[in-house]
């Protein structure tokens, strides 16, 4: 087969390879140059995961961090992108609305108000775990850490298999700014700075991000916009105050928006007018005719709203004692407009309008002594959400599509067009039977939880560590459905009923509630097996909150009553070892094995109405590897990566029902990252600066029944990814010129697969970010 180079070959694997170009002089420095200047850098490398400073390799547990600086540099700007470099981390974005966080093969990603998550979402020292208003832009981020395992003492119950937690950047001591400006492929503009004002106690910053582009699934529906494009705005103000050198109180109030043009949901049978079923092609995707009065906005898409408000105040009381307070509250109002089929057929137009609001206040209290370190405290939660599902339909389209008319008639006729059946099936008198409906879940969650951790040092080499955090947790559950009865069934004669699964309630609330309590302790051990490395070992007990799990049914008299159950607490016991340190003076590492044992694992499901619930899945176990690196090679040519292996899955037990056997969802056995960063001055004070970064995950399955749907595979094969940058940096002048470039090689491949669509025997695939390339100018000011 004849290959013609073109240019657009030829540029991209000129962009590719100048890091390896560019990294061979940096090969010429001398030892104890590299030596000193990776001792510098791995000396930085500092958390909090444990609320108080610590270095990396001080921490007994298997903790991934990035700051801010290492943030720009790869051009991580968004959570899922985080994913790719940290080992047994999954982050999946279908919308900023309905992100999946998985940690070690466990995800949490259910936007029911009635389900708590299983991975804590920290911003700024808050819990802000409910998926729905969980992800956010990174923009002038100090630091994100993730840390693997439970961590119920110090993060709370929604930790169950581990924390993300993201501080972003306090006020400075002096006055500066800084501006970028950024364009691109797809219509791409992107924008963000910031501006600090420092006063002798009173400090301000206030930041802000600004992205737009294009959809890069084109949608040929007329009044309809090309789908999974972002409009997104981020802003932040940072107060800090410091009226002694005792006291420092920080108010921050941060604000987000979304107005994304949708999500495309590619039907895996049925093709758009003139195209395929390939989910990386066009779609045809319609919605609803009556969108906005059945499901609240025009056309298809996301309009979210975030506000967050945090205080945290710190008081040295003495030189061993300090009180901490952090205040948070936050609330999300998110409408997303969404074509569950995929098709030009008004077959399944569901909406989501979720809103909620999350409340919390800790008050803790740490001793730093000659050998121990203590801490203490209590904390308060609570949460009030709802899920309402809007749905949209024409009632001959539906039962056509769903194949329940024997007309022997396709959904989608060859040429594209739509059968809509109801002239024919009502001999003329109705052209089209609209029909809406909606279903409603709501949560009012609280909990409140004491909490005790100490660190004791037995020697110099070796330190120990326990905690246990008591919780009480109380919840009520709501639903409420608005479900009418089929025209089209009174019309043929046949027994009437709604069109999805759901006892109507008329509008009225059914409730139920449950309380429960635990106890969840965690023990680690650090030994300094020299200066240079340490082993730990740990054990620790995490919890997902029991379920109140509530829908509509009918009793024997016919009335309509709640259909309550209580899905018990998901517990998990973690057990690990590891090593971490630093080799040659140039080299930081992890690496650590660890063995998870689940009782009484929670699956969500989908019903065949659309709706998500929570089933016990019985036991699962989990055991994996996982490592990771940074080589800092010379002065100014860093490598870095990982890799990890994780076999998770539902025990094969008969107990456990259809699900034994499978494999946890969303979860690679394999996942990998290489990456190399270097830097090399052009001129006196002019920097050239490049990284390529190639990520690797193996097969992953997209629903816990790990089968295909009407035949097809819901799964995706092994993908590989290279991202990249290169570009100038005049440090002495305060600016940067740098593209900046992800998926170089426009590679193919699956978000997710299965979805709403999937419940009805339609199951959709959402195709991944095409290639993305930008110029950023960035400049900072000082005065």
């Amino acid at each position: 087969m004849k290959y013609t180079f073109t240019r657009n070959v030829i540029t991209r694997a000129l962009v590719l390879a100048l890091p390896v170009l560019a990294s061979l002089p940096a090969l010429s420095y001398a030892q104890d140059e590299q030596r000193d200047n990776a001792q510098d850098k791995l000396e930085r490398i500092e958390v909090t995961a444990q609320k108080r400073t610590q270095s990396i390799v001080d921490v007994p547990a298997s903790i991934s961090a990035f700051d801010g600086k290492r943030l720009e540099e790869l051009g991580l700007s968004e959570l899922d992108m985080i994913s790719n470099l940290t080992p047994g981390l999954v982050i999946q974005e279908q919308s900023p609305n309905n992100p999946g966080f998985v940690i070690r093969g466990i995800t949490s990603d259910s936007g029911s108000s009635q389900i708590s998550p299983r991975v804590s979402i920290y911003y700024n020292g808050v819990d802000v775990s409910r998926s729905r208003g969980s992800y956010f832009e990174l923009f002038d981020i100090e630091r994100v850490e993730v840390v693997k395992g439970p961590q119920a003492t110090l993060f709370g119950t929604a930790a169950a298999v581990g924390a993300i937690s993201v501080i972003t950047r306090k006020p400075d001591d002096f006055d500066n700014a800084e501006l970028a400006l950024g364009a691109g492929n797809l219509s791409q503009r992107r924008a963000d700075g910031f501006i600090n004002l420092a006063g002798d106690d009173l400090k301000g910053r206030l930041a802000f991000s600004y992205r737009e582009r294009d959809g890069y699934i084109d949608n040929i529906a007329p009044e309809q916009d090309d789908m999974n494009g972002i409009e997104r705005t981020g802003a932040r103000l940072s107060l800090r105050y410091t009226p002694s050198d005792a006291v420092t109180a920080d108010f921050i109030y941060s604000y987000e928006k979304n107005d994304d043009t949708g999500t495309a949901f590619k039907n895996g049978i049925y093709a758009p007018t003139g195209g395929d079923t390939s989910p990386y092609s066009f779609v045809e995707m319609t919605g609803s005719p009556y969108s906005e009065d059945a499901l609240g906005a025009p056309k298809l898409g996301l309009d979210r709203t975030i506000d967050d408000f945090n205080l945290t105040v710190d008081w040295r009381l003495n030189e061993s004692t300090t009180f901490t307070s952090v205040t948070g509250y936050r609330e999300f109002d998110s409408l997303e407009i969404f074509d569950a089929d995929g098709t030009q057929a008004w077959f399944l137009e569901f909406a989501e309008d979720a809103q909620g609001e999350q409340w919390s206040q800790e008050l803790r209290f740490s001793h730093t002594l000659d050998n121990a370190f203590i801490l203490w405290g209590a904390n308060y939660f609570s949460e009030e959400g709802s899920q309402r599902v809007p749905f949209s339909t024409e009632e001959s389209i539906y039962f056509n599509c769903l194949g329940a008319l024997g007309t022997g008639l396709p959904c989608i006729n060859e040429d594209g067009s739509v059968n809509l059946l109801t002239p024919v099936l009502t001999g003329g008198a109705l052209n089209e039977i609209a029909y809406q409906g909606s279903y409603t879940n709501m949560g009012d969650n609280r909990s409140w939880s004491a909490f005790f951790d100490v660190t004791y040092d037995i020697s110099d080499e070796l330190t120990v560590s326990g905690g246990l955090r008591y919780i009480d947790e109380s919840r009520e559950s709501g639903f409420a459905a608005v479900m009418p009865n089929s025209q089209l069934l009174t019309l043929l004669g046949q027994p009437t009923q709604p069109l999805l699964p759901t006892v109507s309630a008329g509008g009225a609330v059914l409730s139920d509630s449950g309380d429960d309590s635990a106890l969840l302790p965690r023990f680690n051990v650090l030994y300094a097996l020299n200066n240079d490395t340490n082993w730990f070992a740990t054990a620790s007990k995490g919890q997902r909150s029991f379920v109140v799990d509530v829908s509509s049914t009918l009793n024997e008299q016919g009335e309509v009553v709640a259909d309550s159950s209580e899905i018990p607490a998901e517990t998990i016991w973690n057990y690990e070892t590891g090593i971490k340190g630093n080799w040659a003076d140039a080299v930081n590492y992890s690496a650590s094995i660890f063995y998870q044992d689940y009782s009484d694992f929670q699956v969500t499901l989908q019903d065949e109405a659309g709706n998500f619930y929570t089933d016990n899945a019985g036991d699962a176990t989990n055991w994996g590897v996982e490592t990771e690196f940074t080589a800092y090679l010379s002065n100014q040519l860093e490598l870095f990566g990982h890799v990890a292996y994780l076999d998770a899955q539902i025990d094969d037990d008969a107990n456990n029902g259809q699900l034994a056997g499978n494999r946890f969802r969303l979860q690679p056995e394999w996942t990998s990252s290489l990456g190399l960063m270097n830097d090399m001055m052009v001129s006196d004070g002019l920097m050239l600066r490049s990284s390529l970064v190639a990520t690797y995950r193996s097969e992953i399955f997209f629903e816990p029944a790990n089968a295909p749907i009407a035949g097809i595979p819901i799964k995706e094969d092994a993908v590989t990814l290279l991202n990249g940058s290169v570009g100038l940096y005049d440090e002495q002048a305060g600016w940067s010129l740098v593209l900046k470039g992800s998926n170089l090689l426009d590679k193919e491949y699956l978000v997710d697969a299965g979805n709403t669509g999937g419940s009805f025997g339609n199951p959709t695939f959402i195709a991944g970010p095409s290639r993305l390339v930008y110029l950023e100018f960035r400049q900072r000011f000082e005065w």
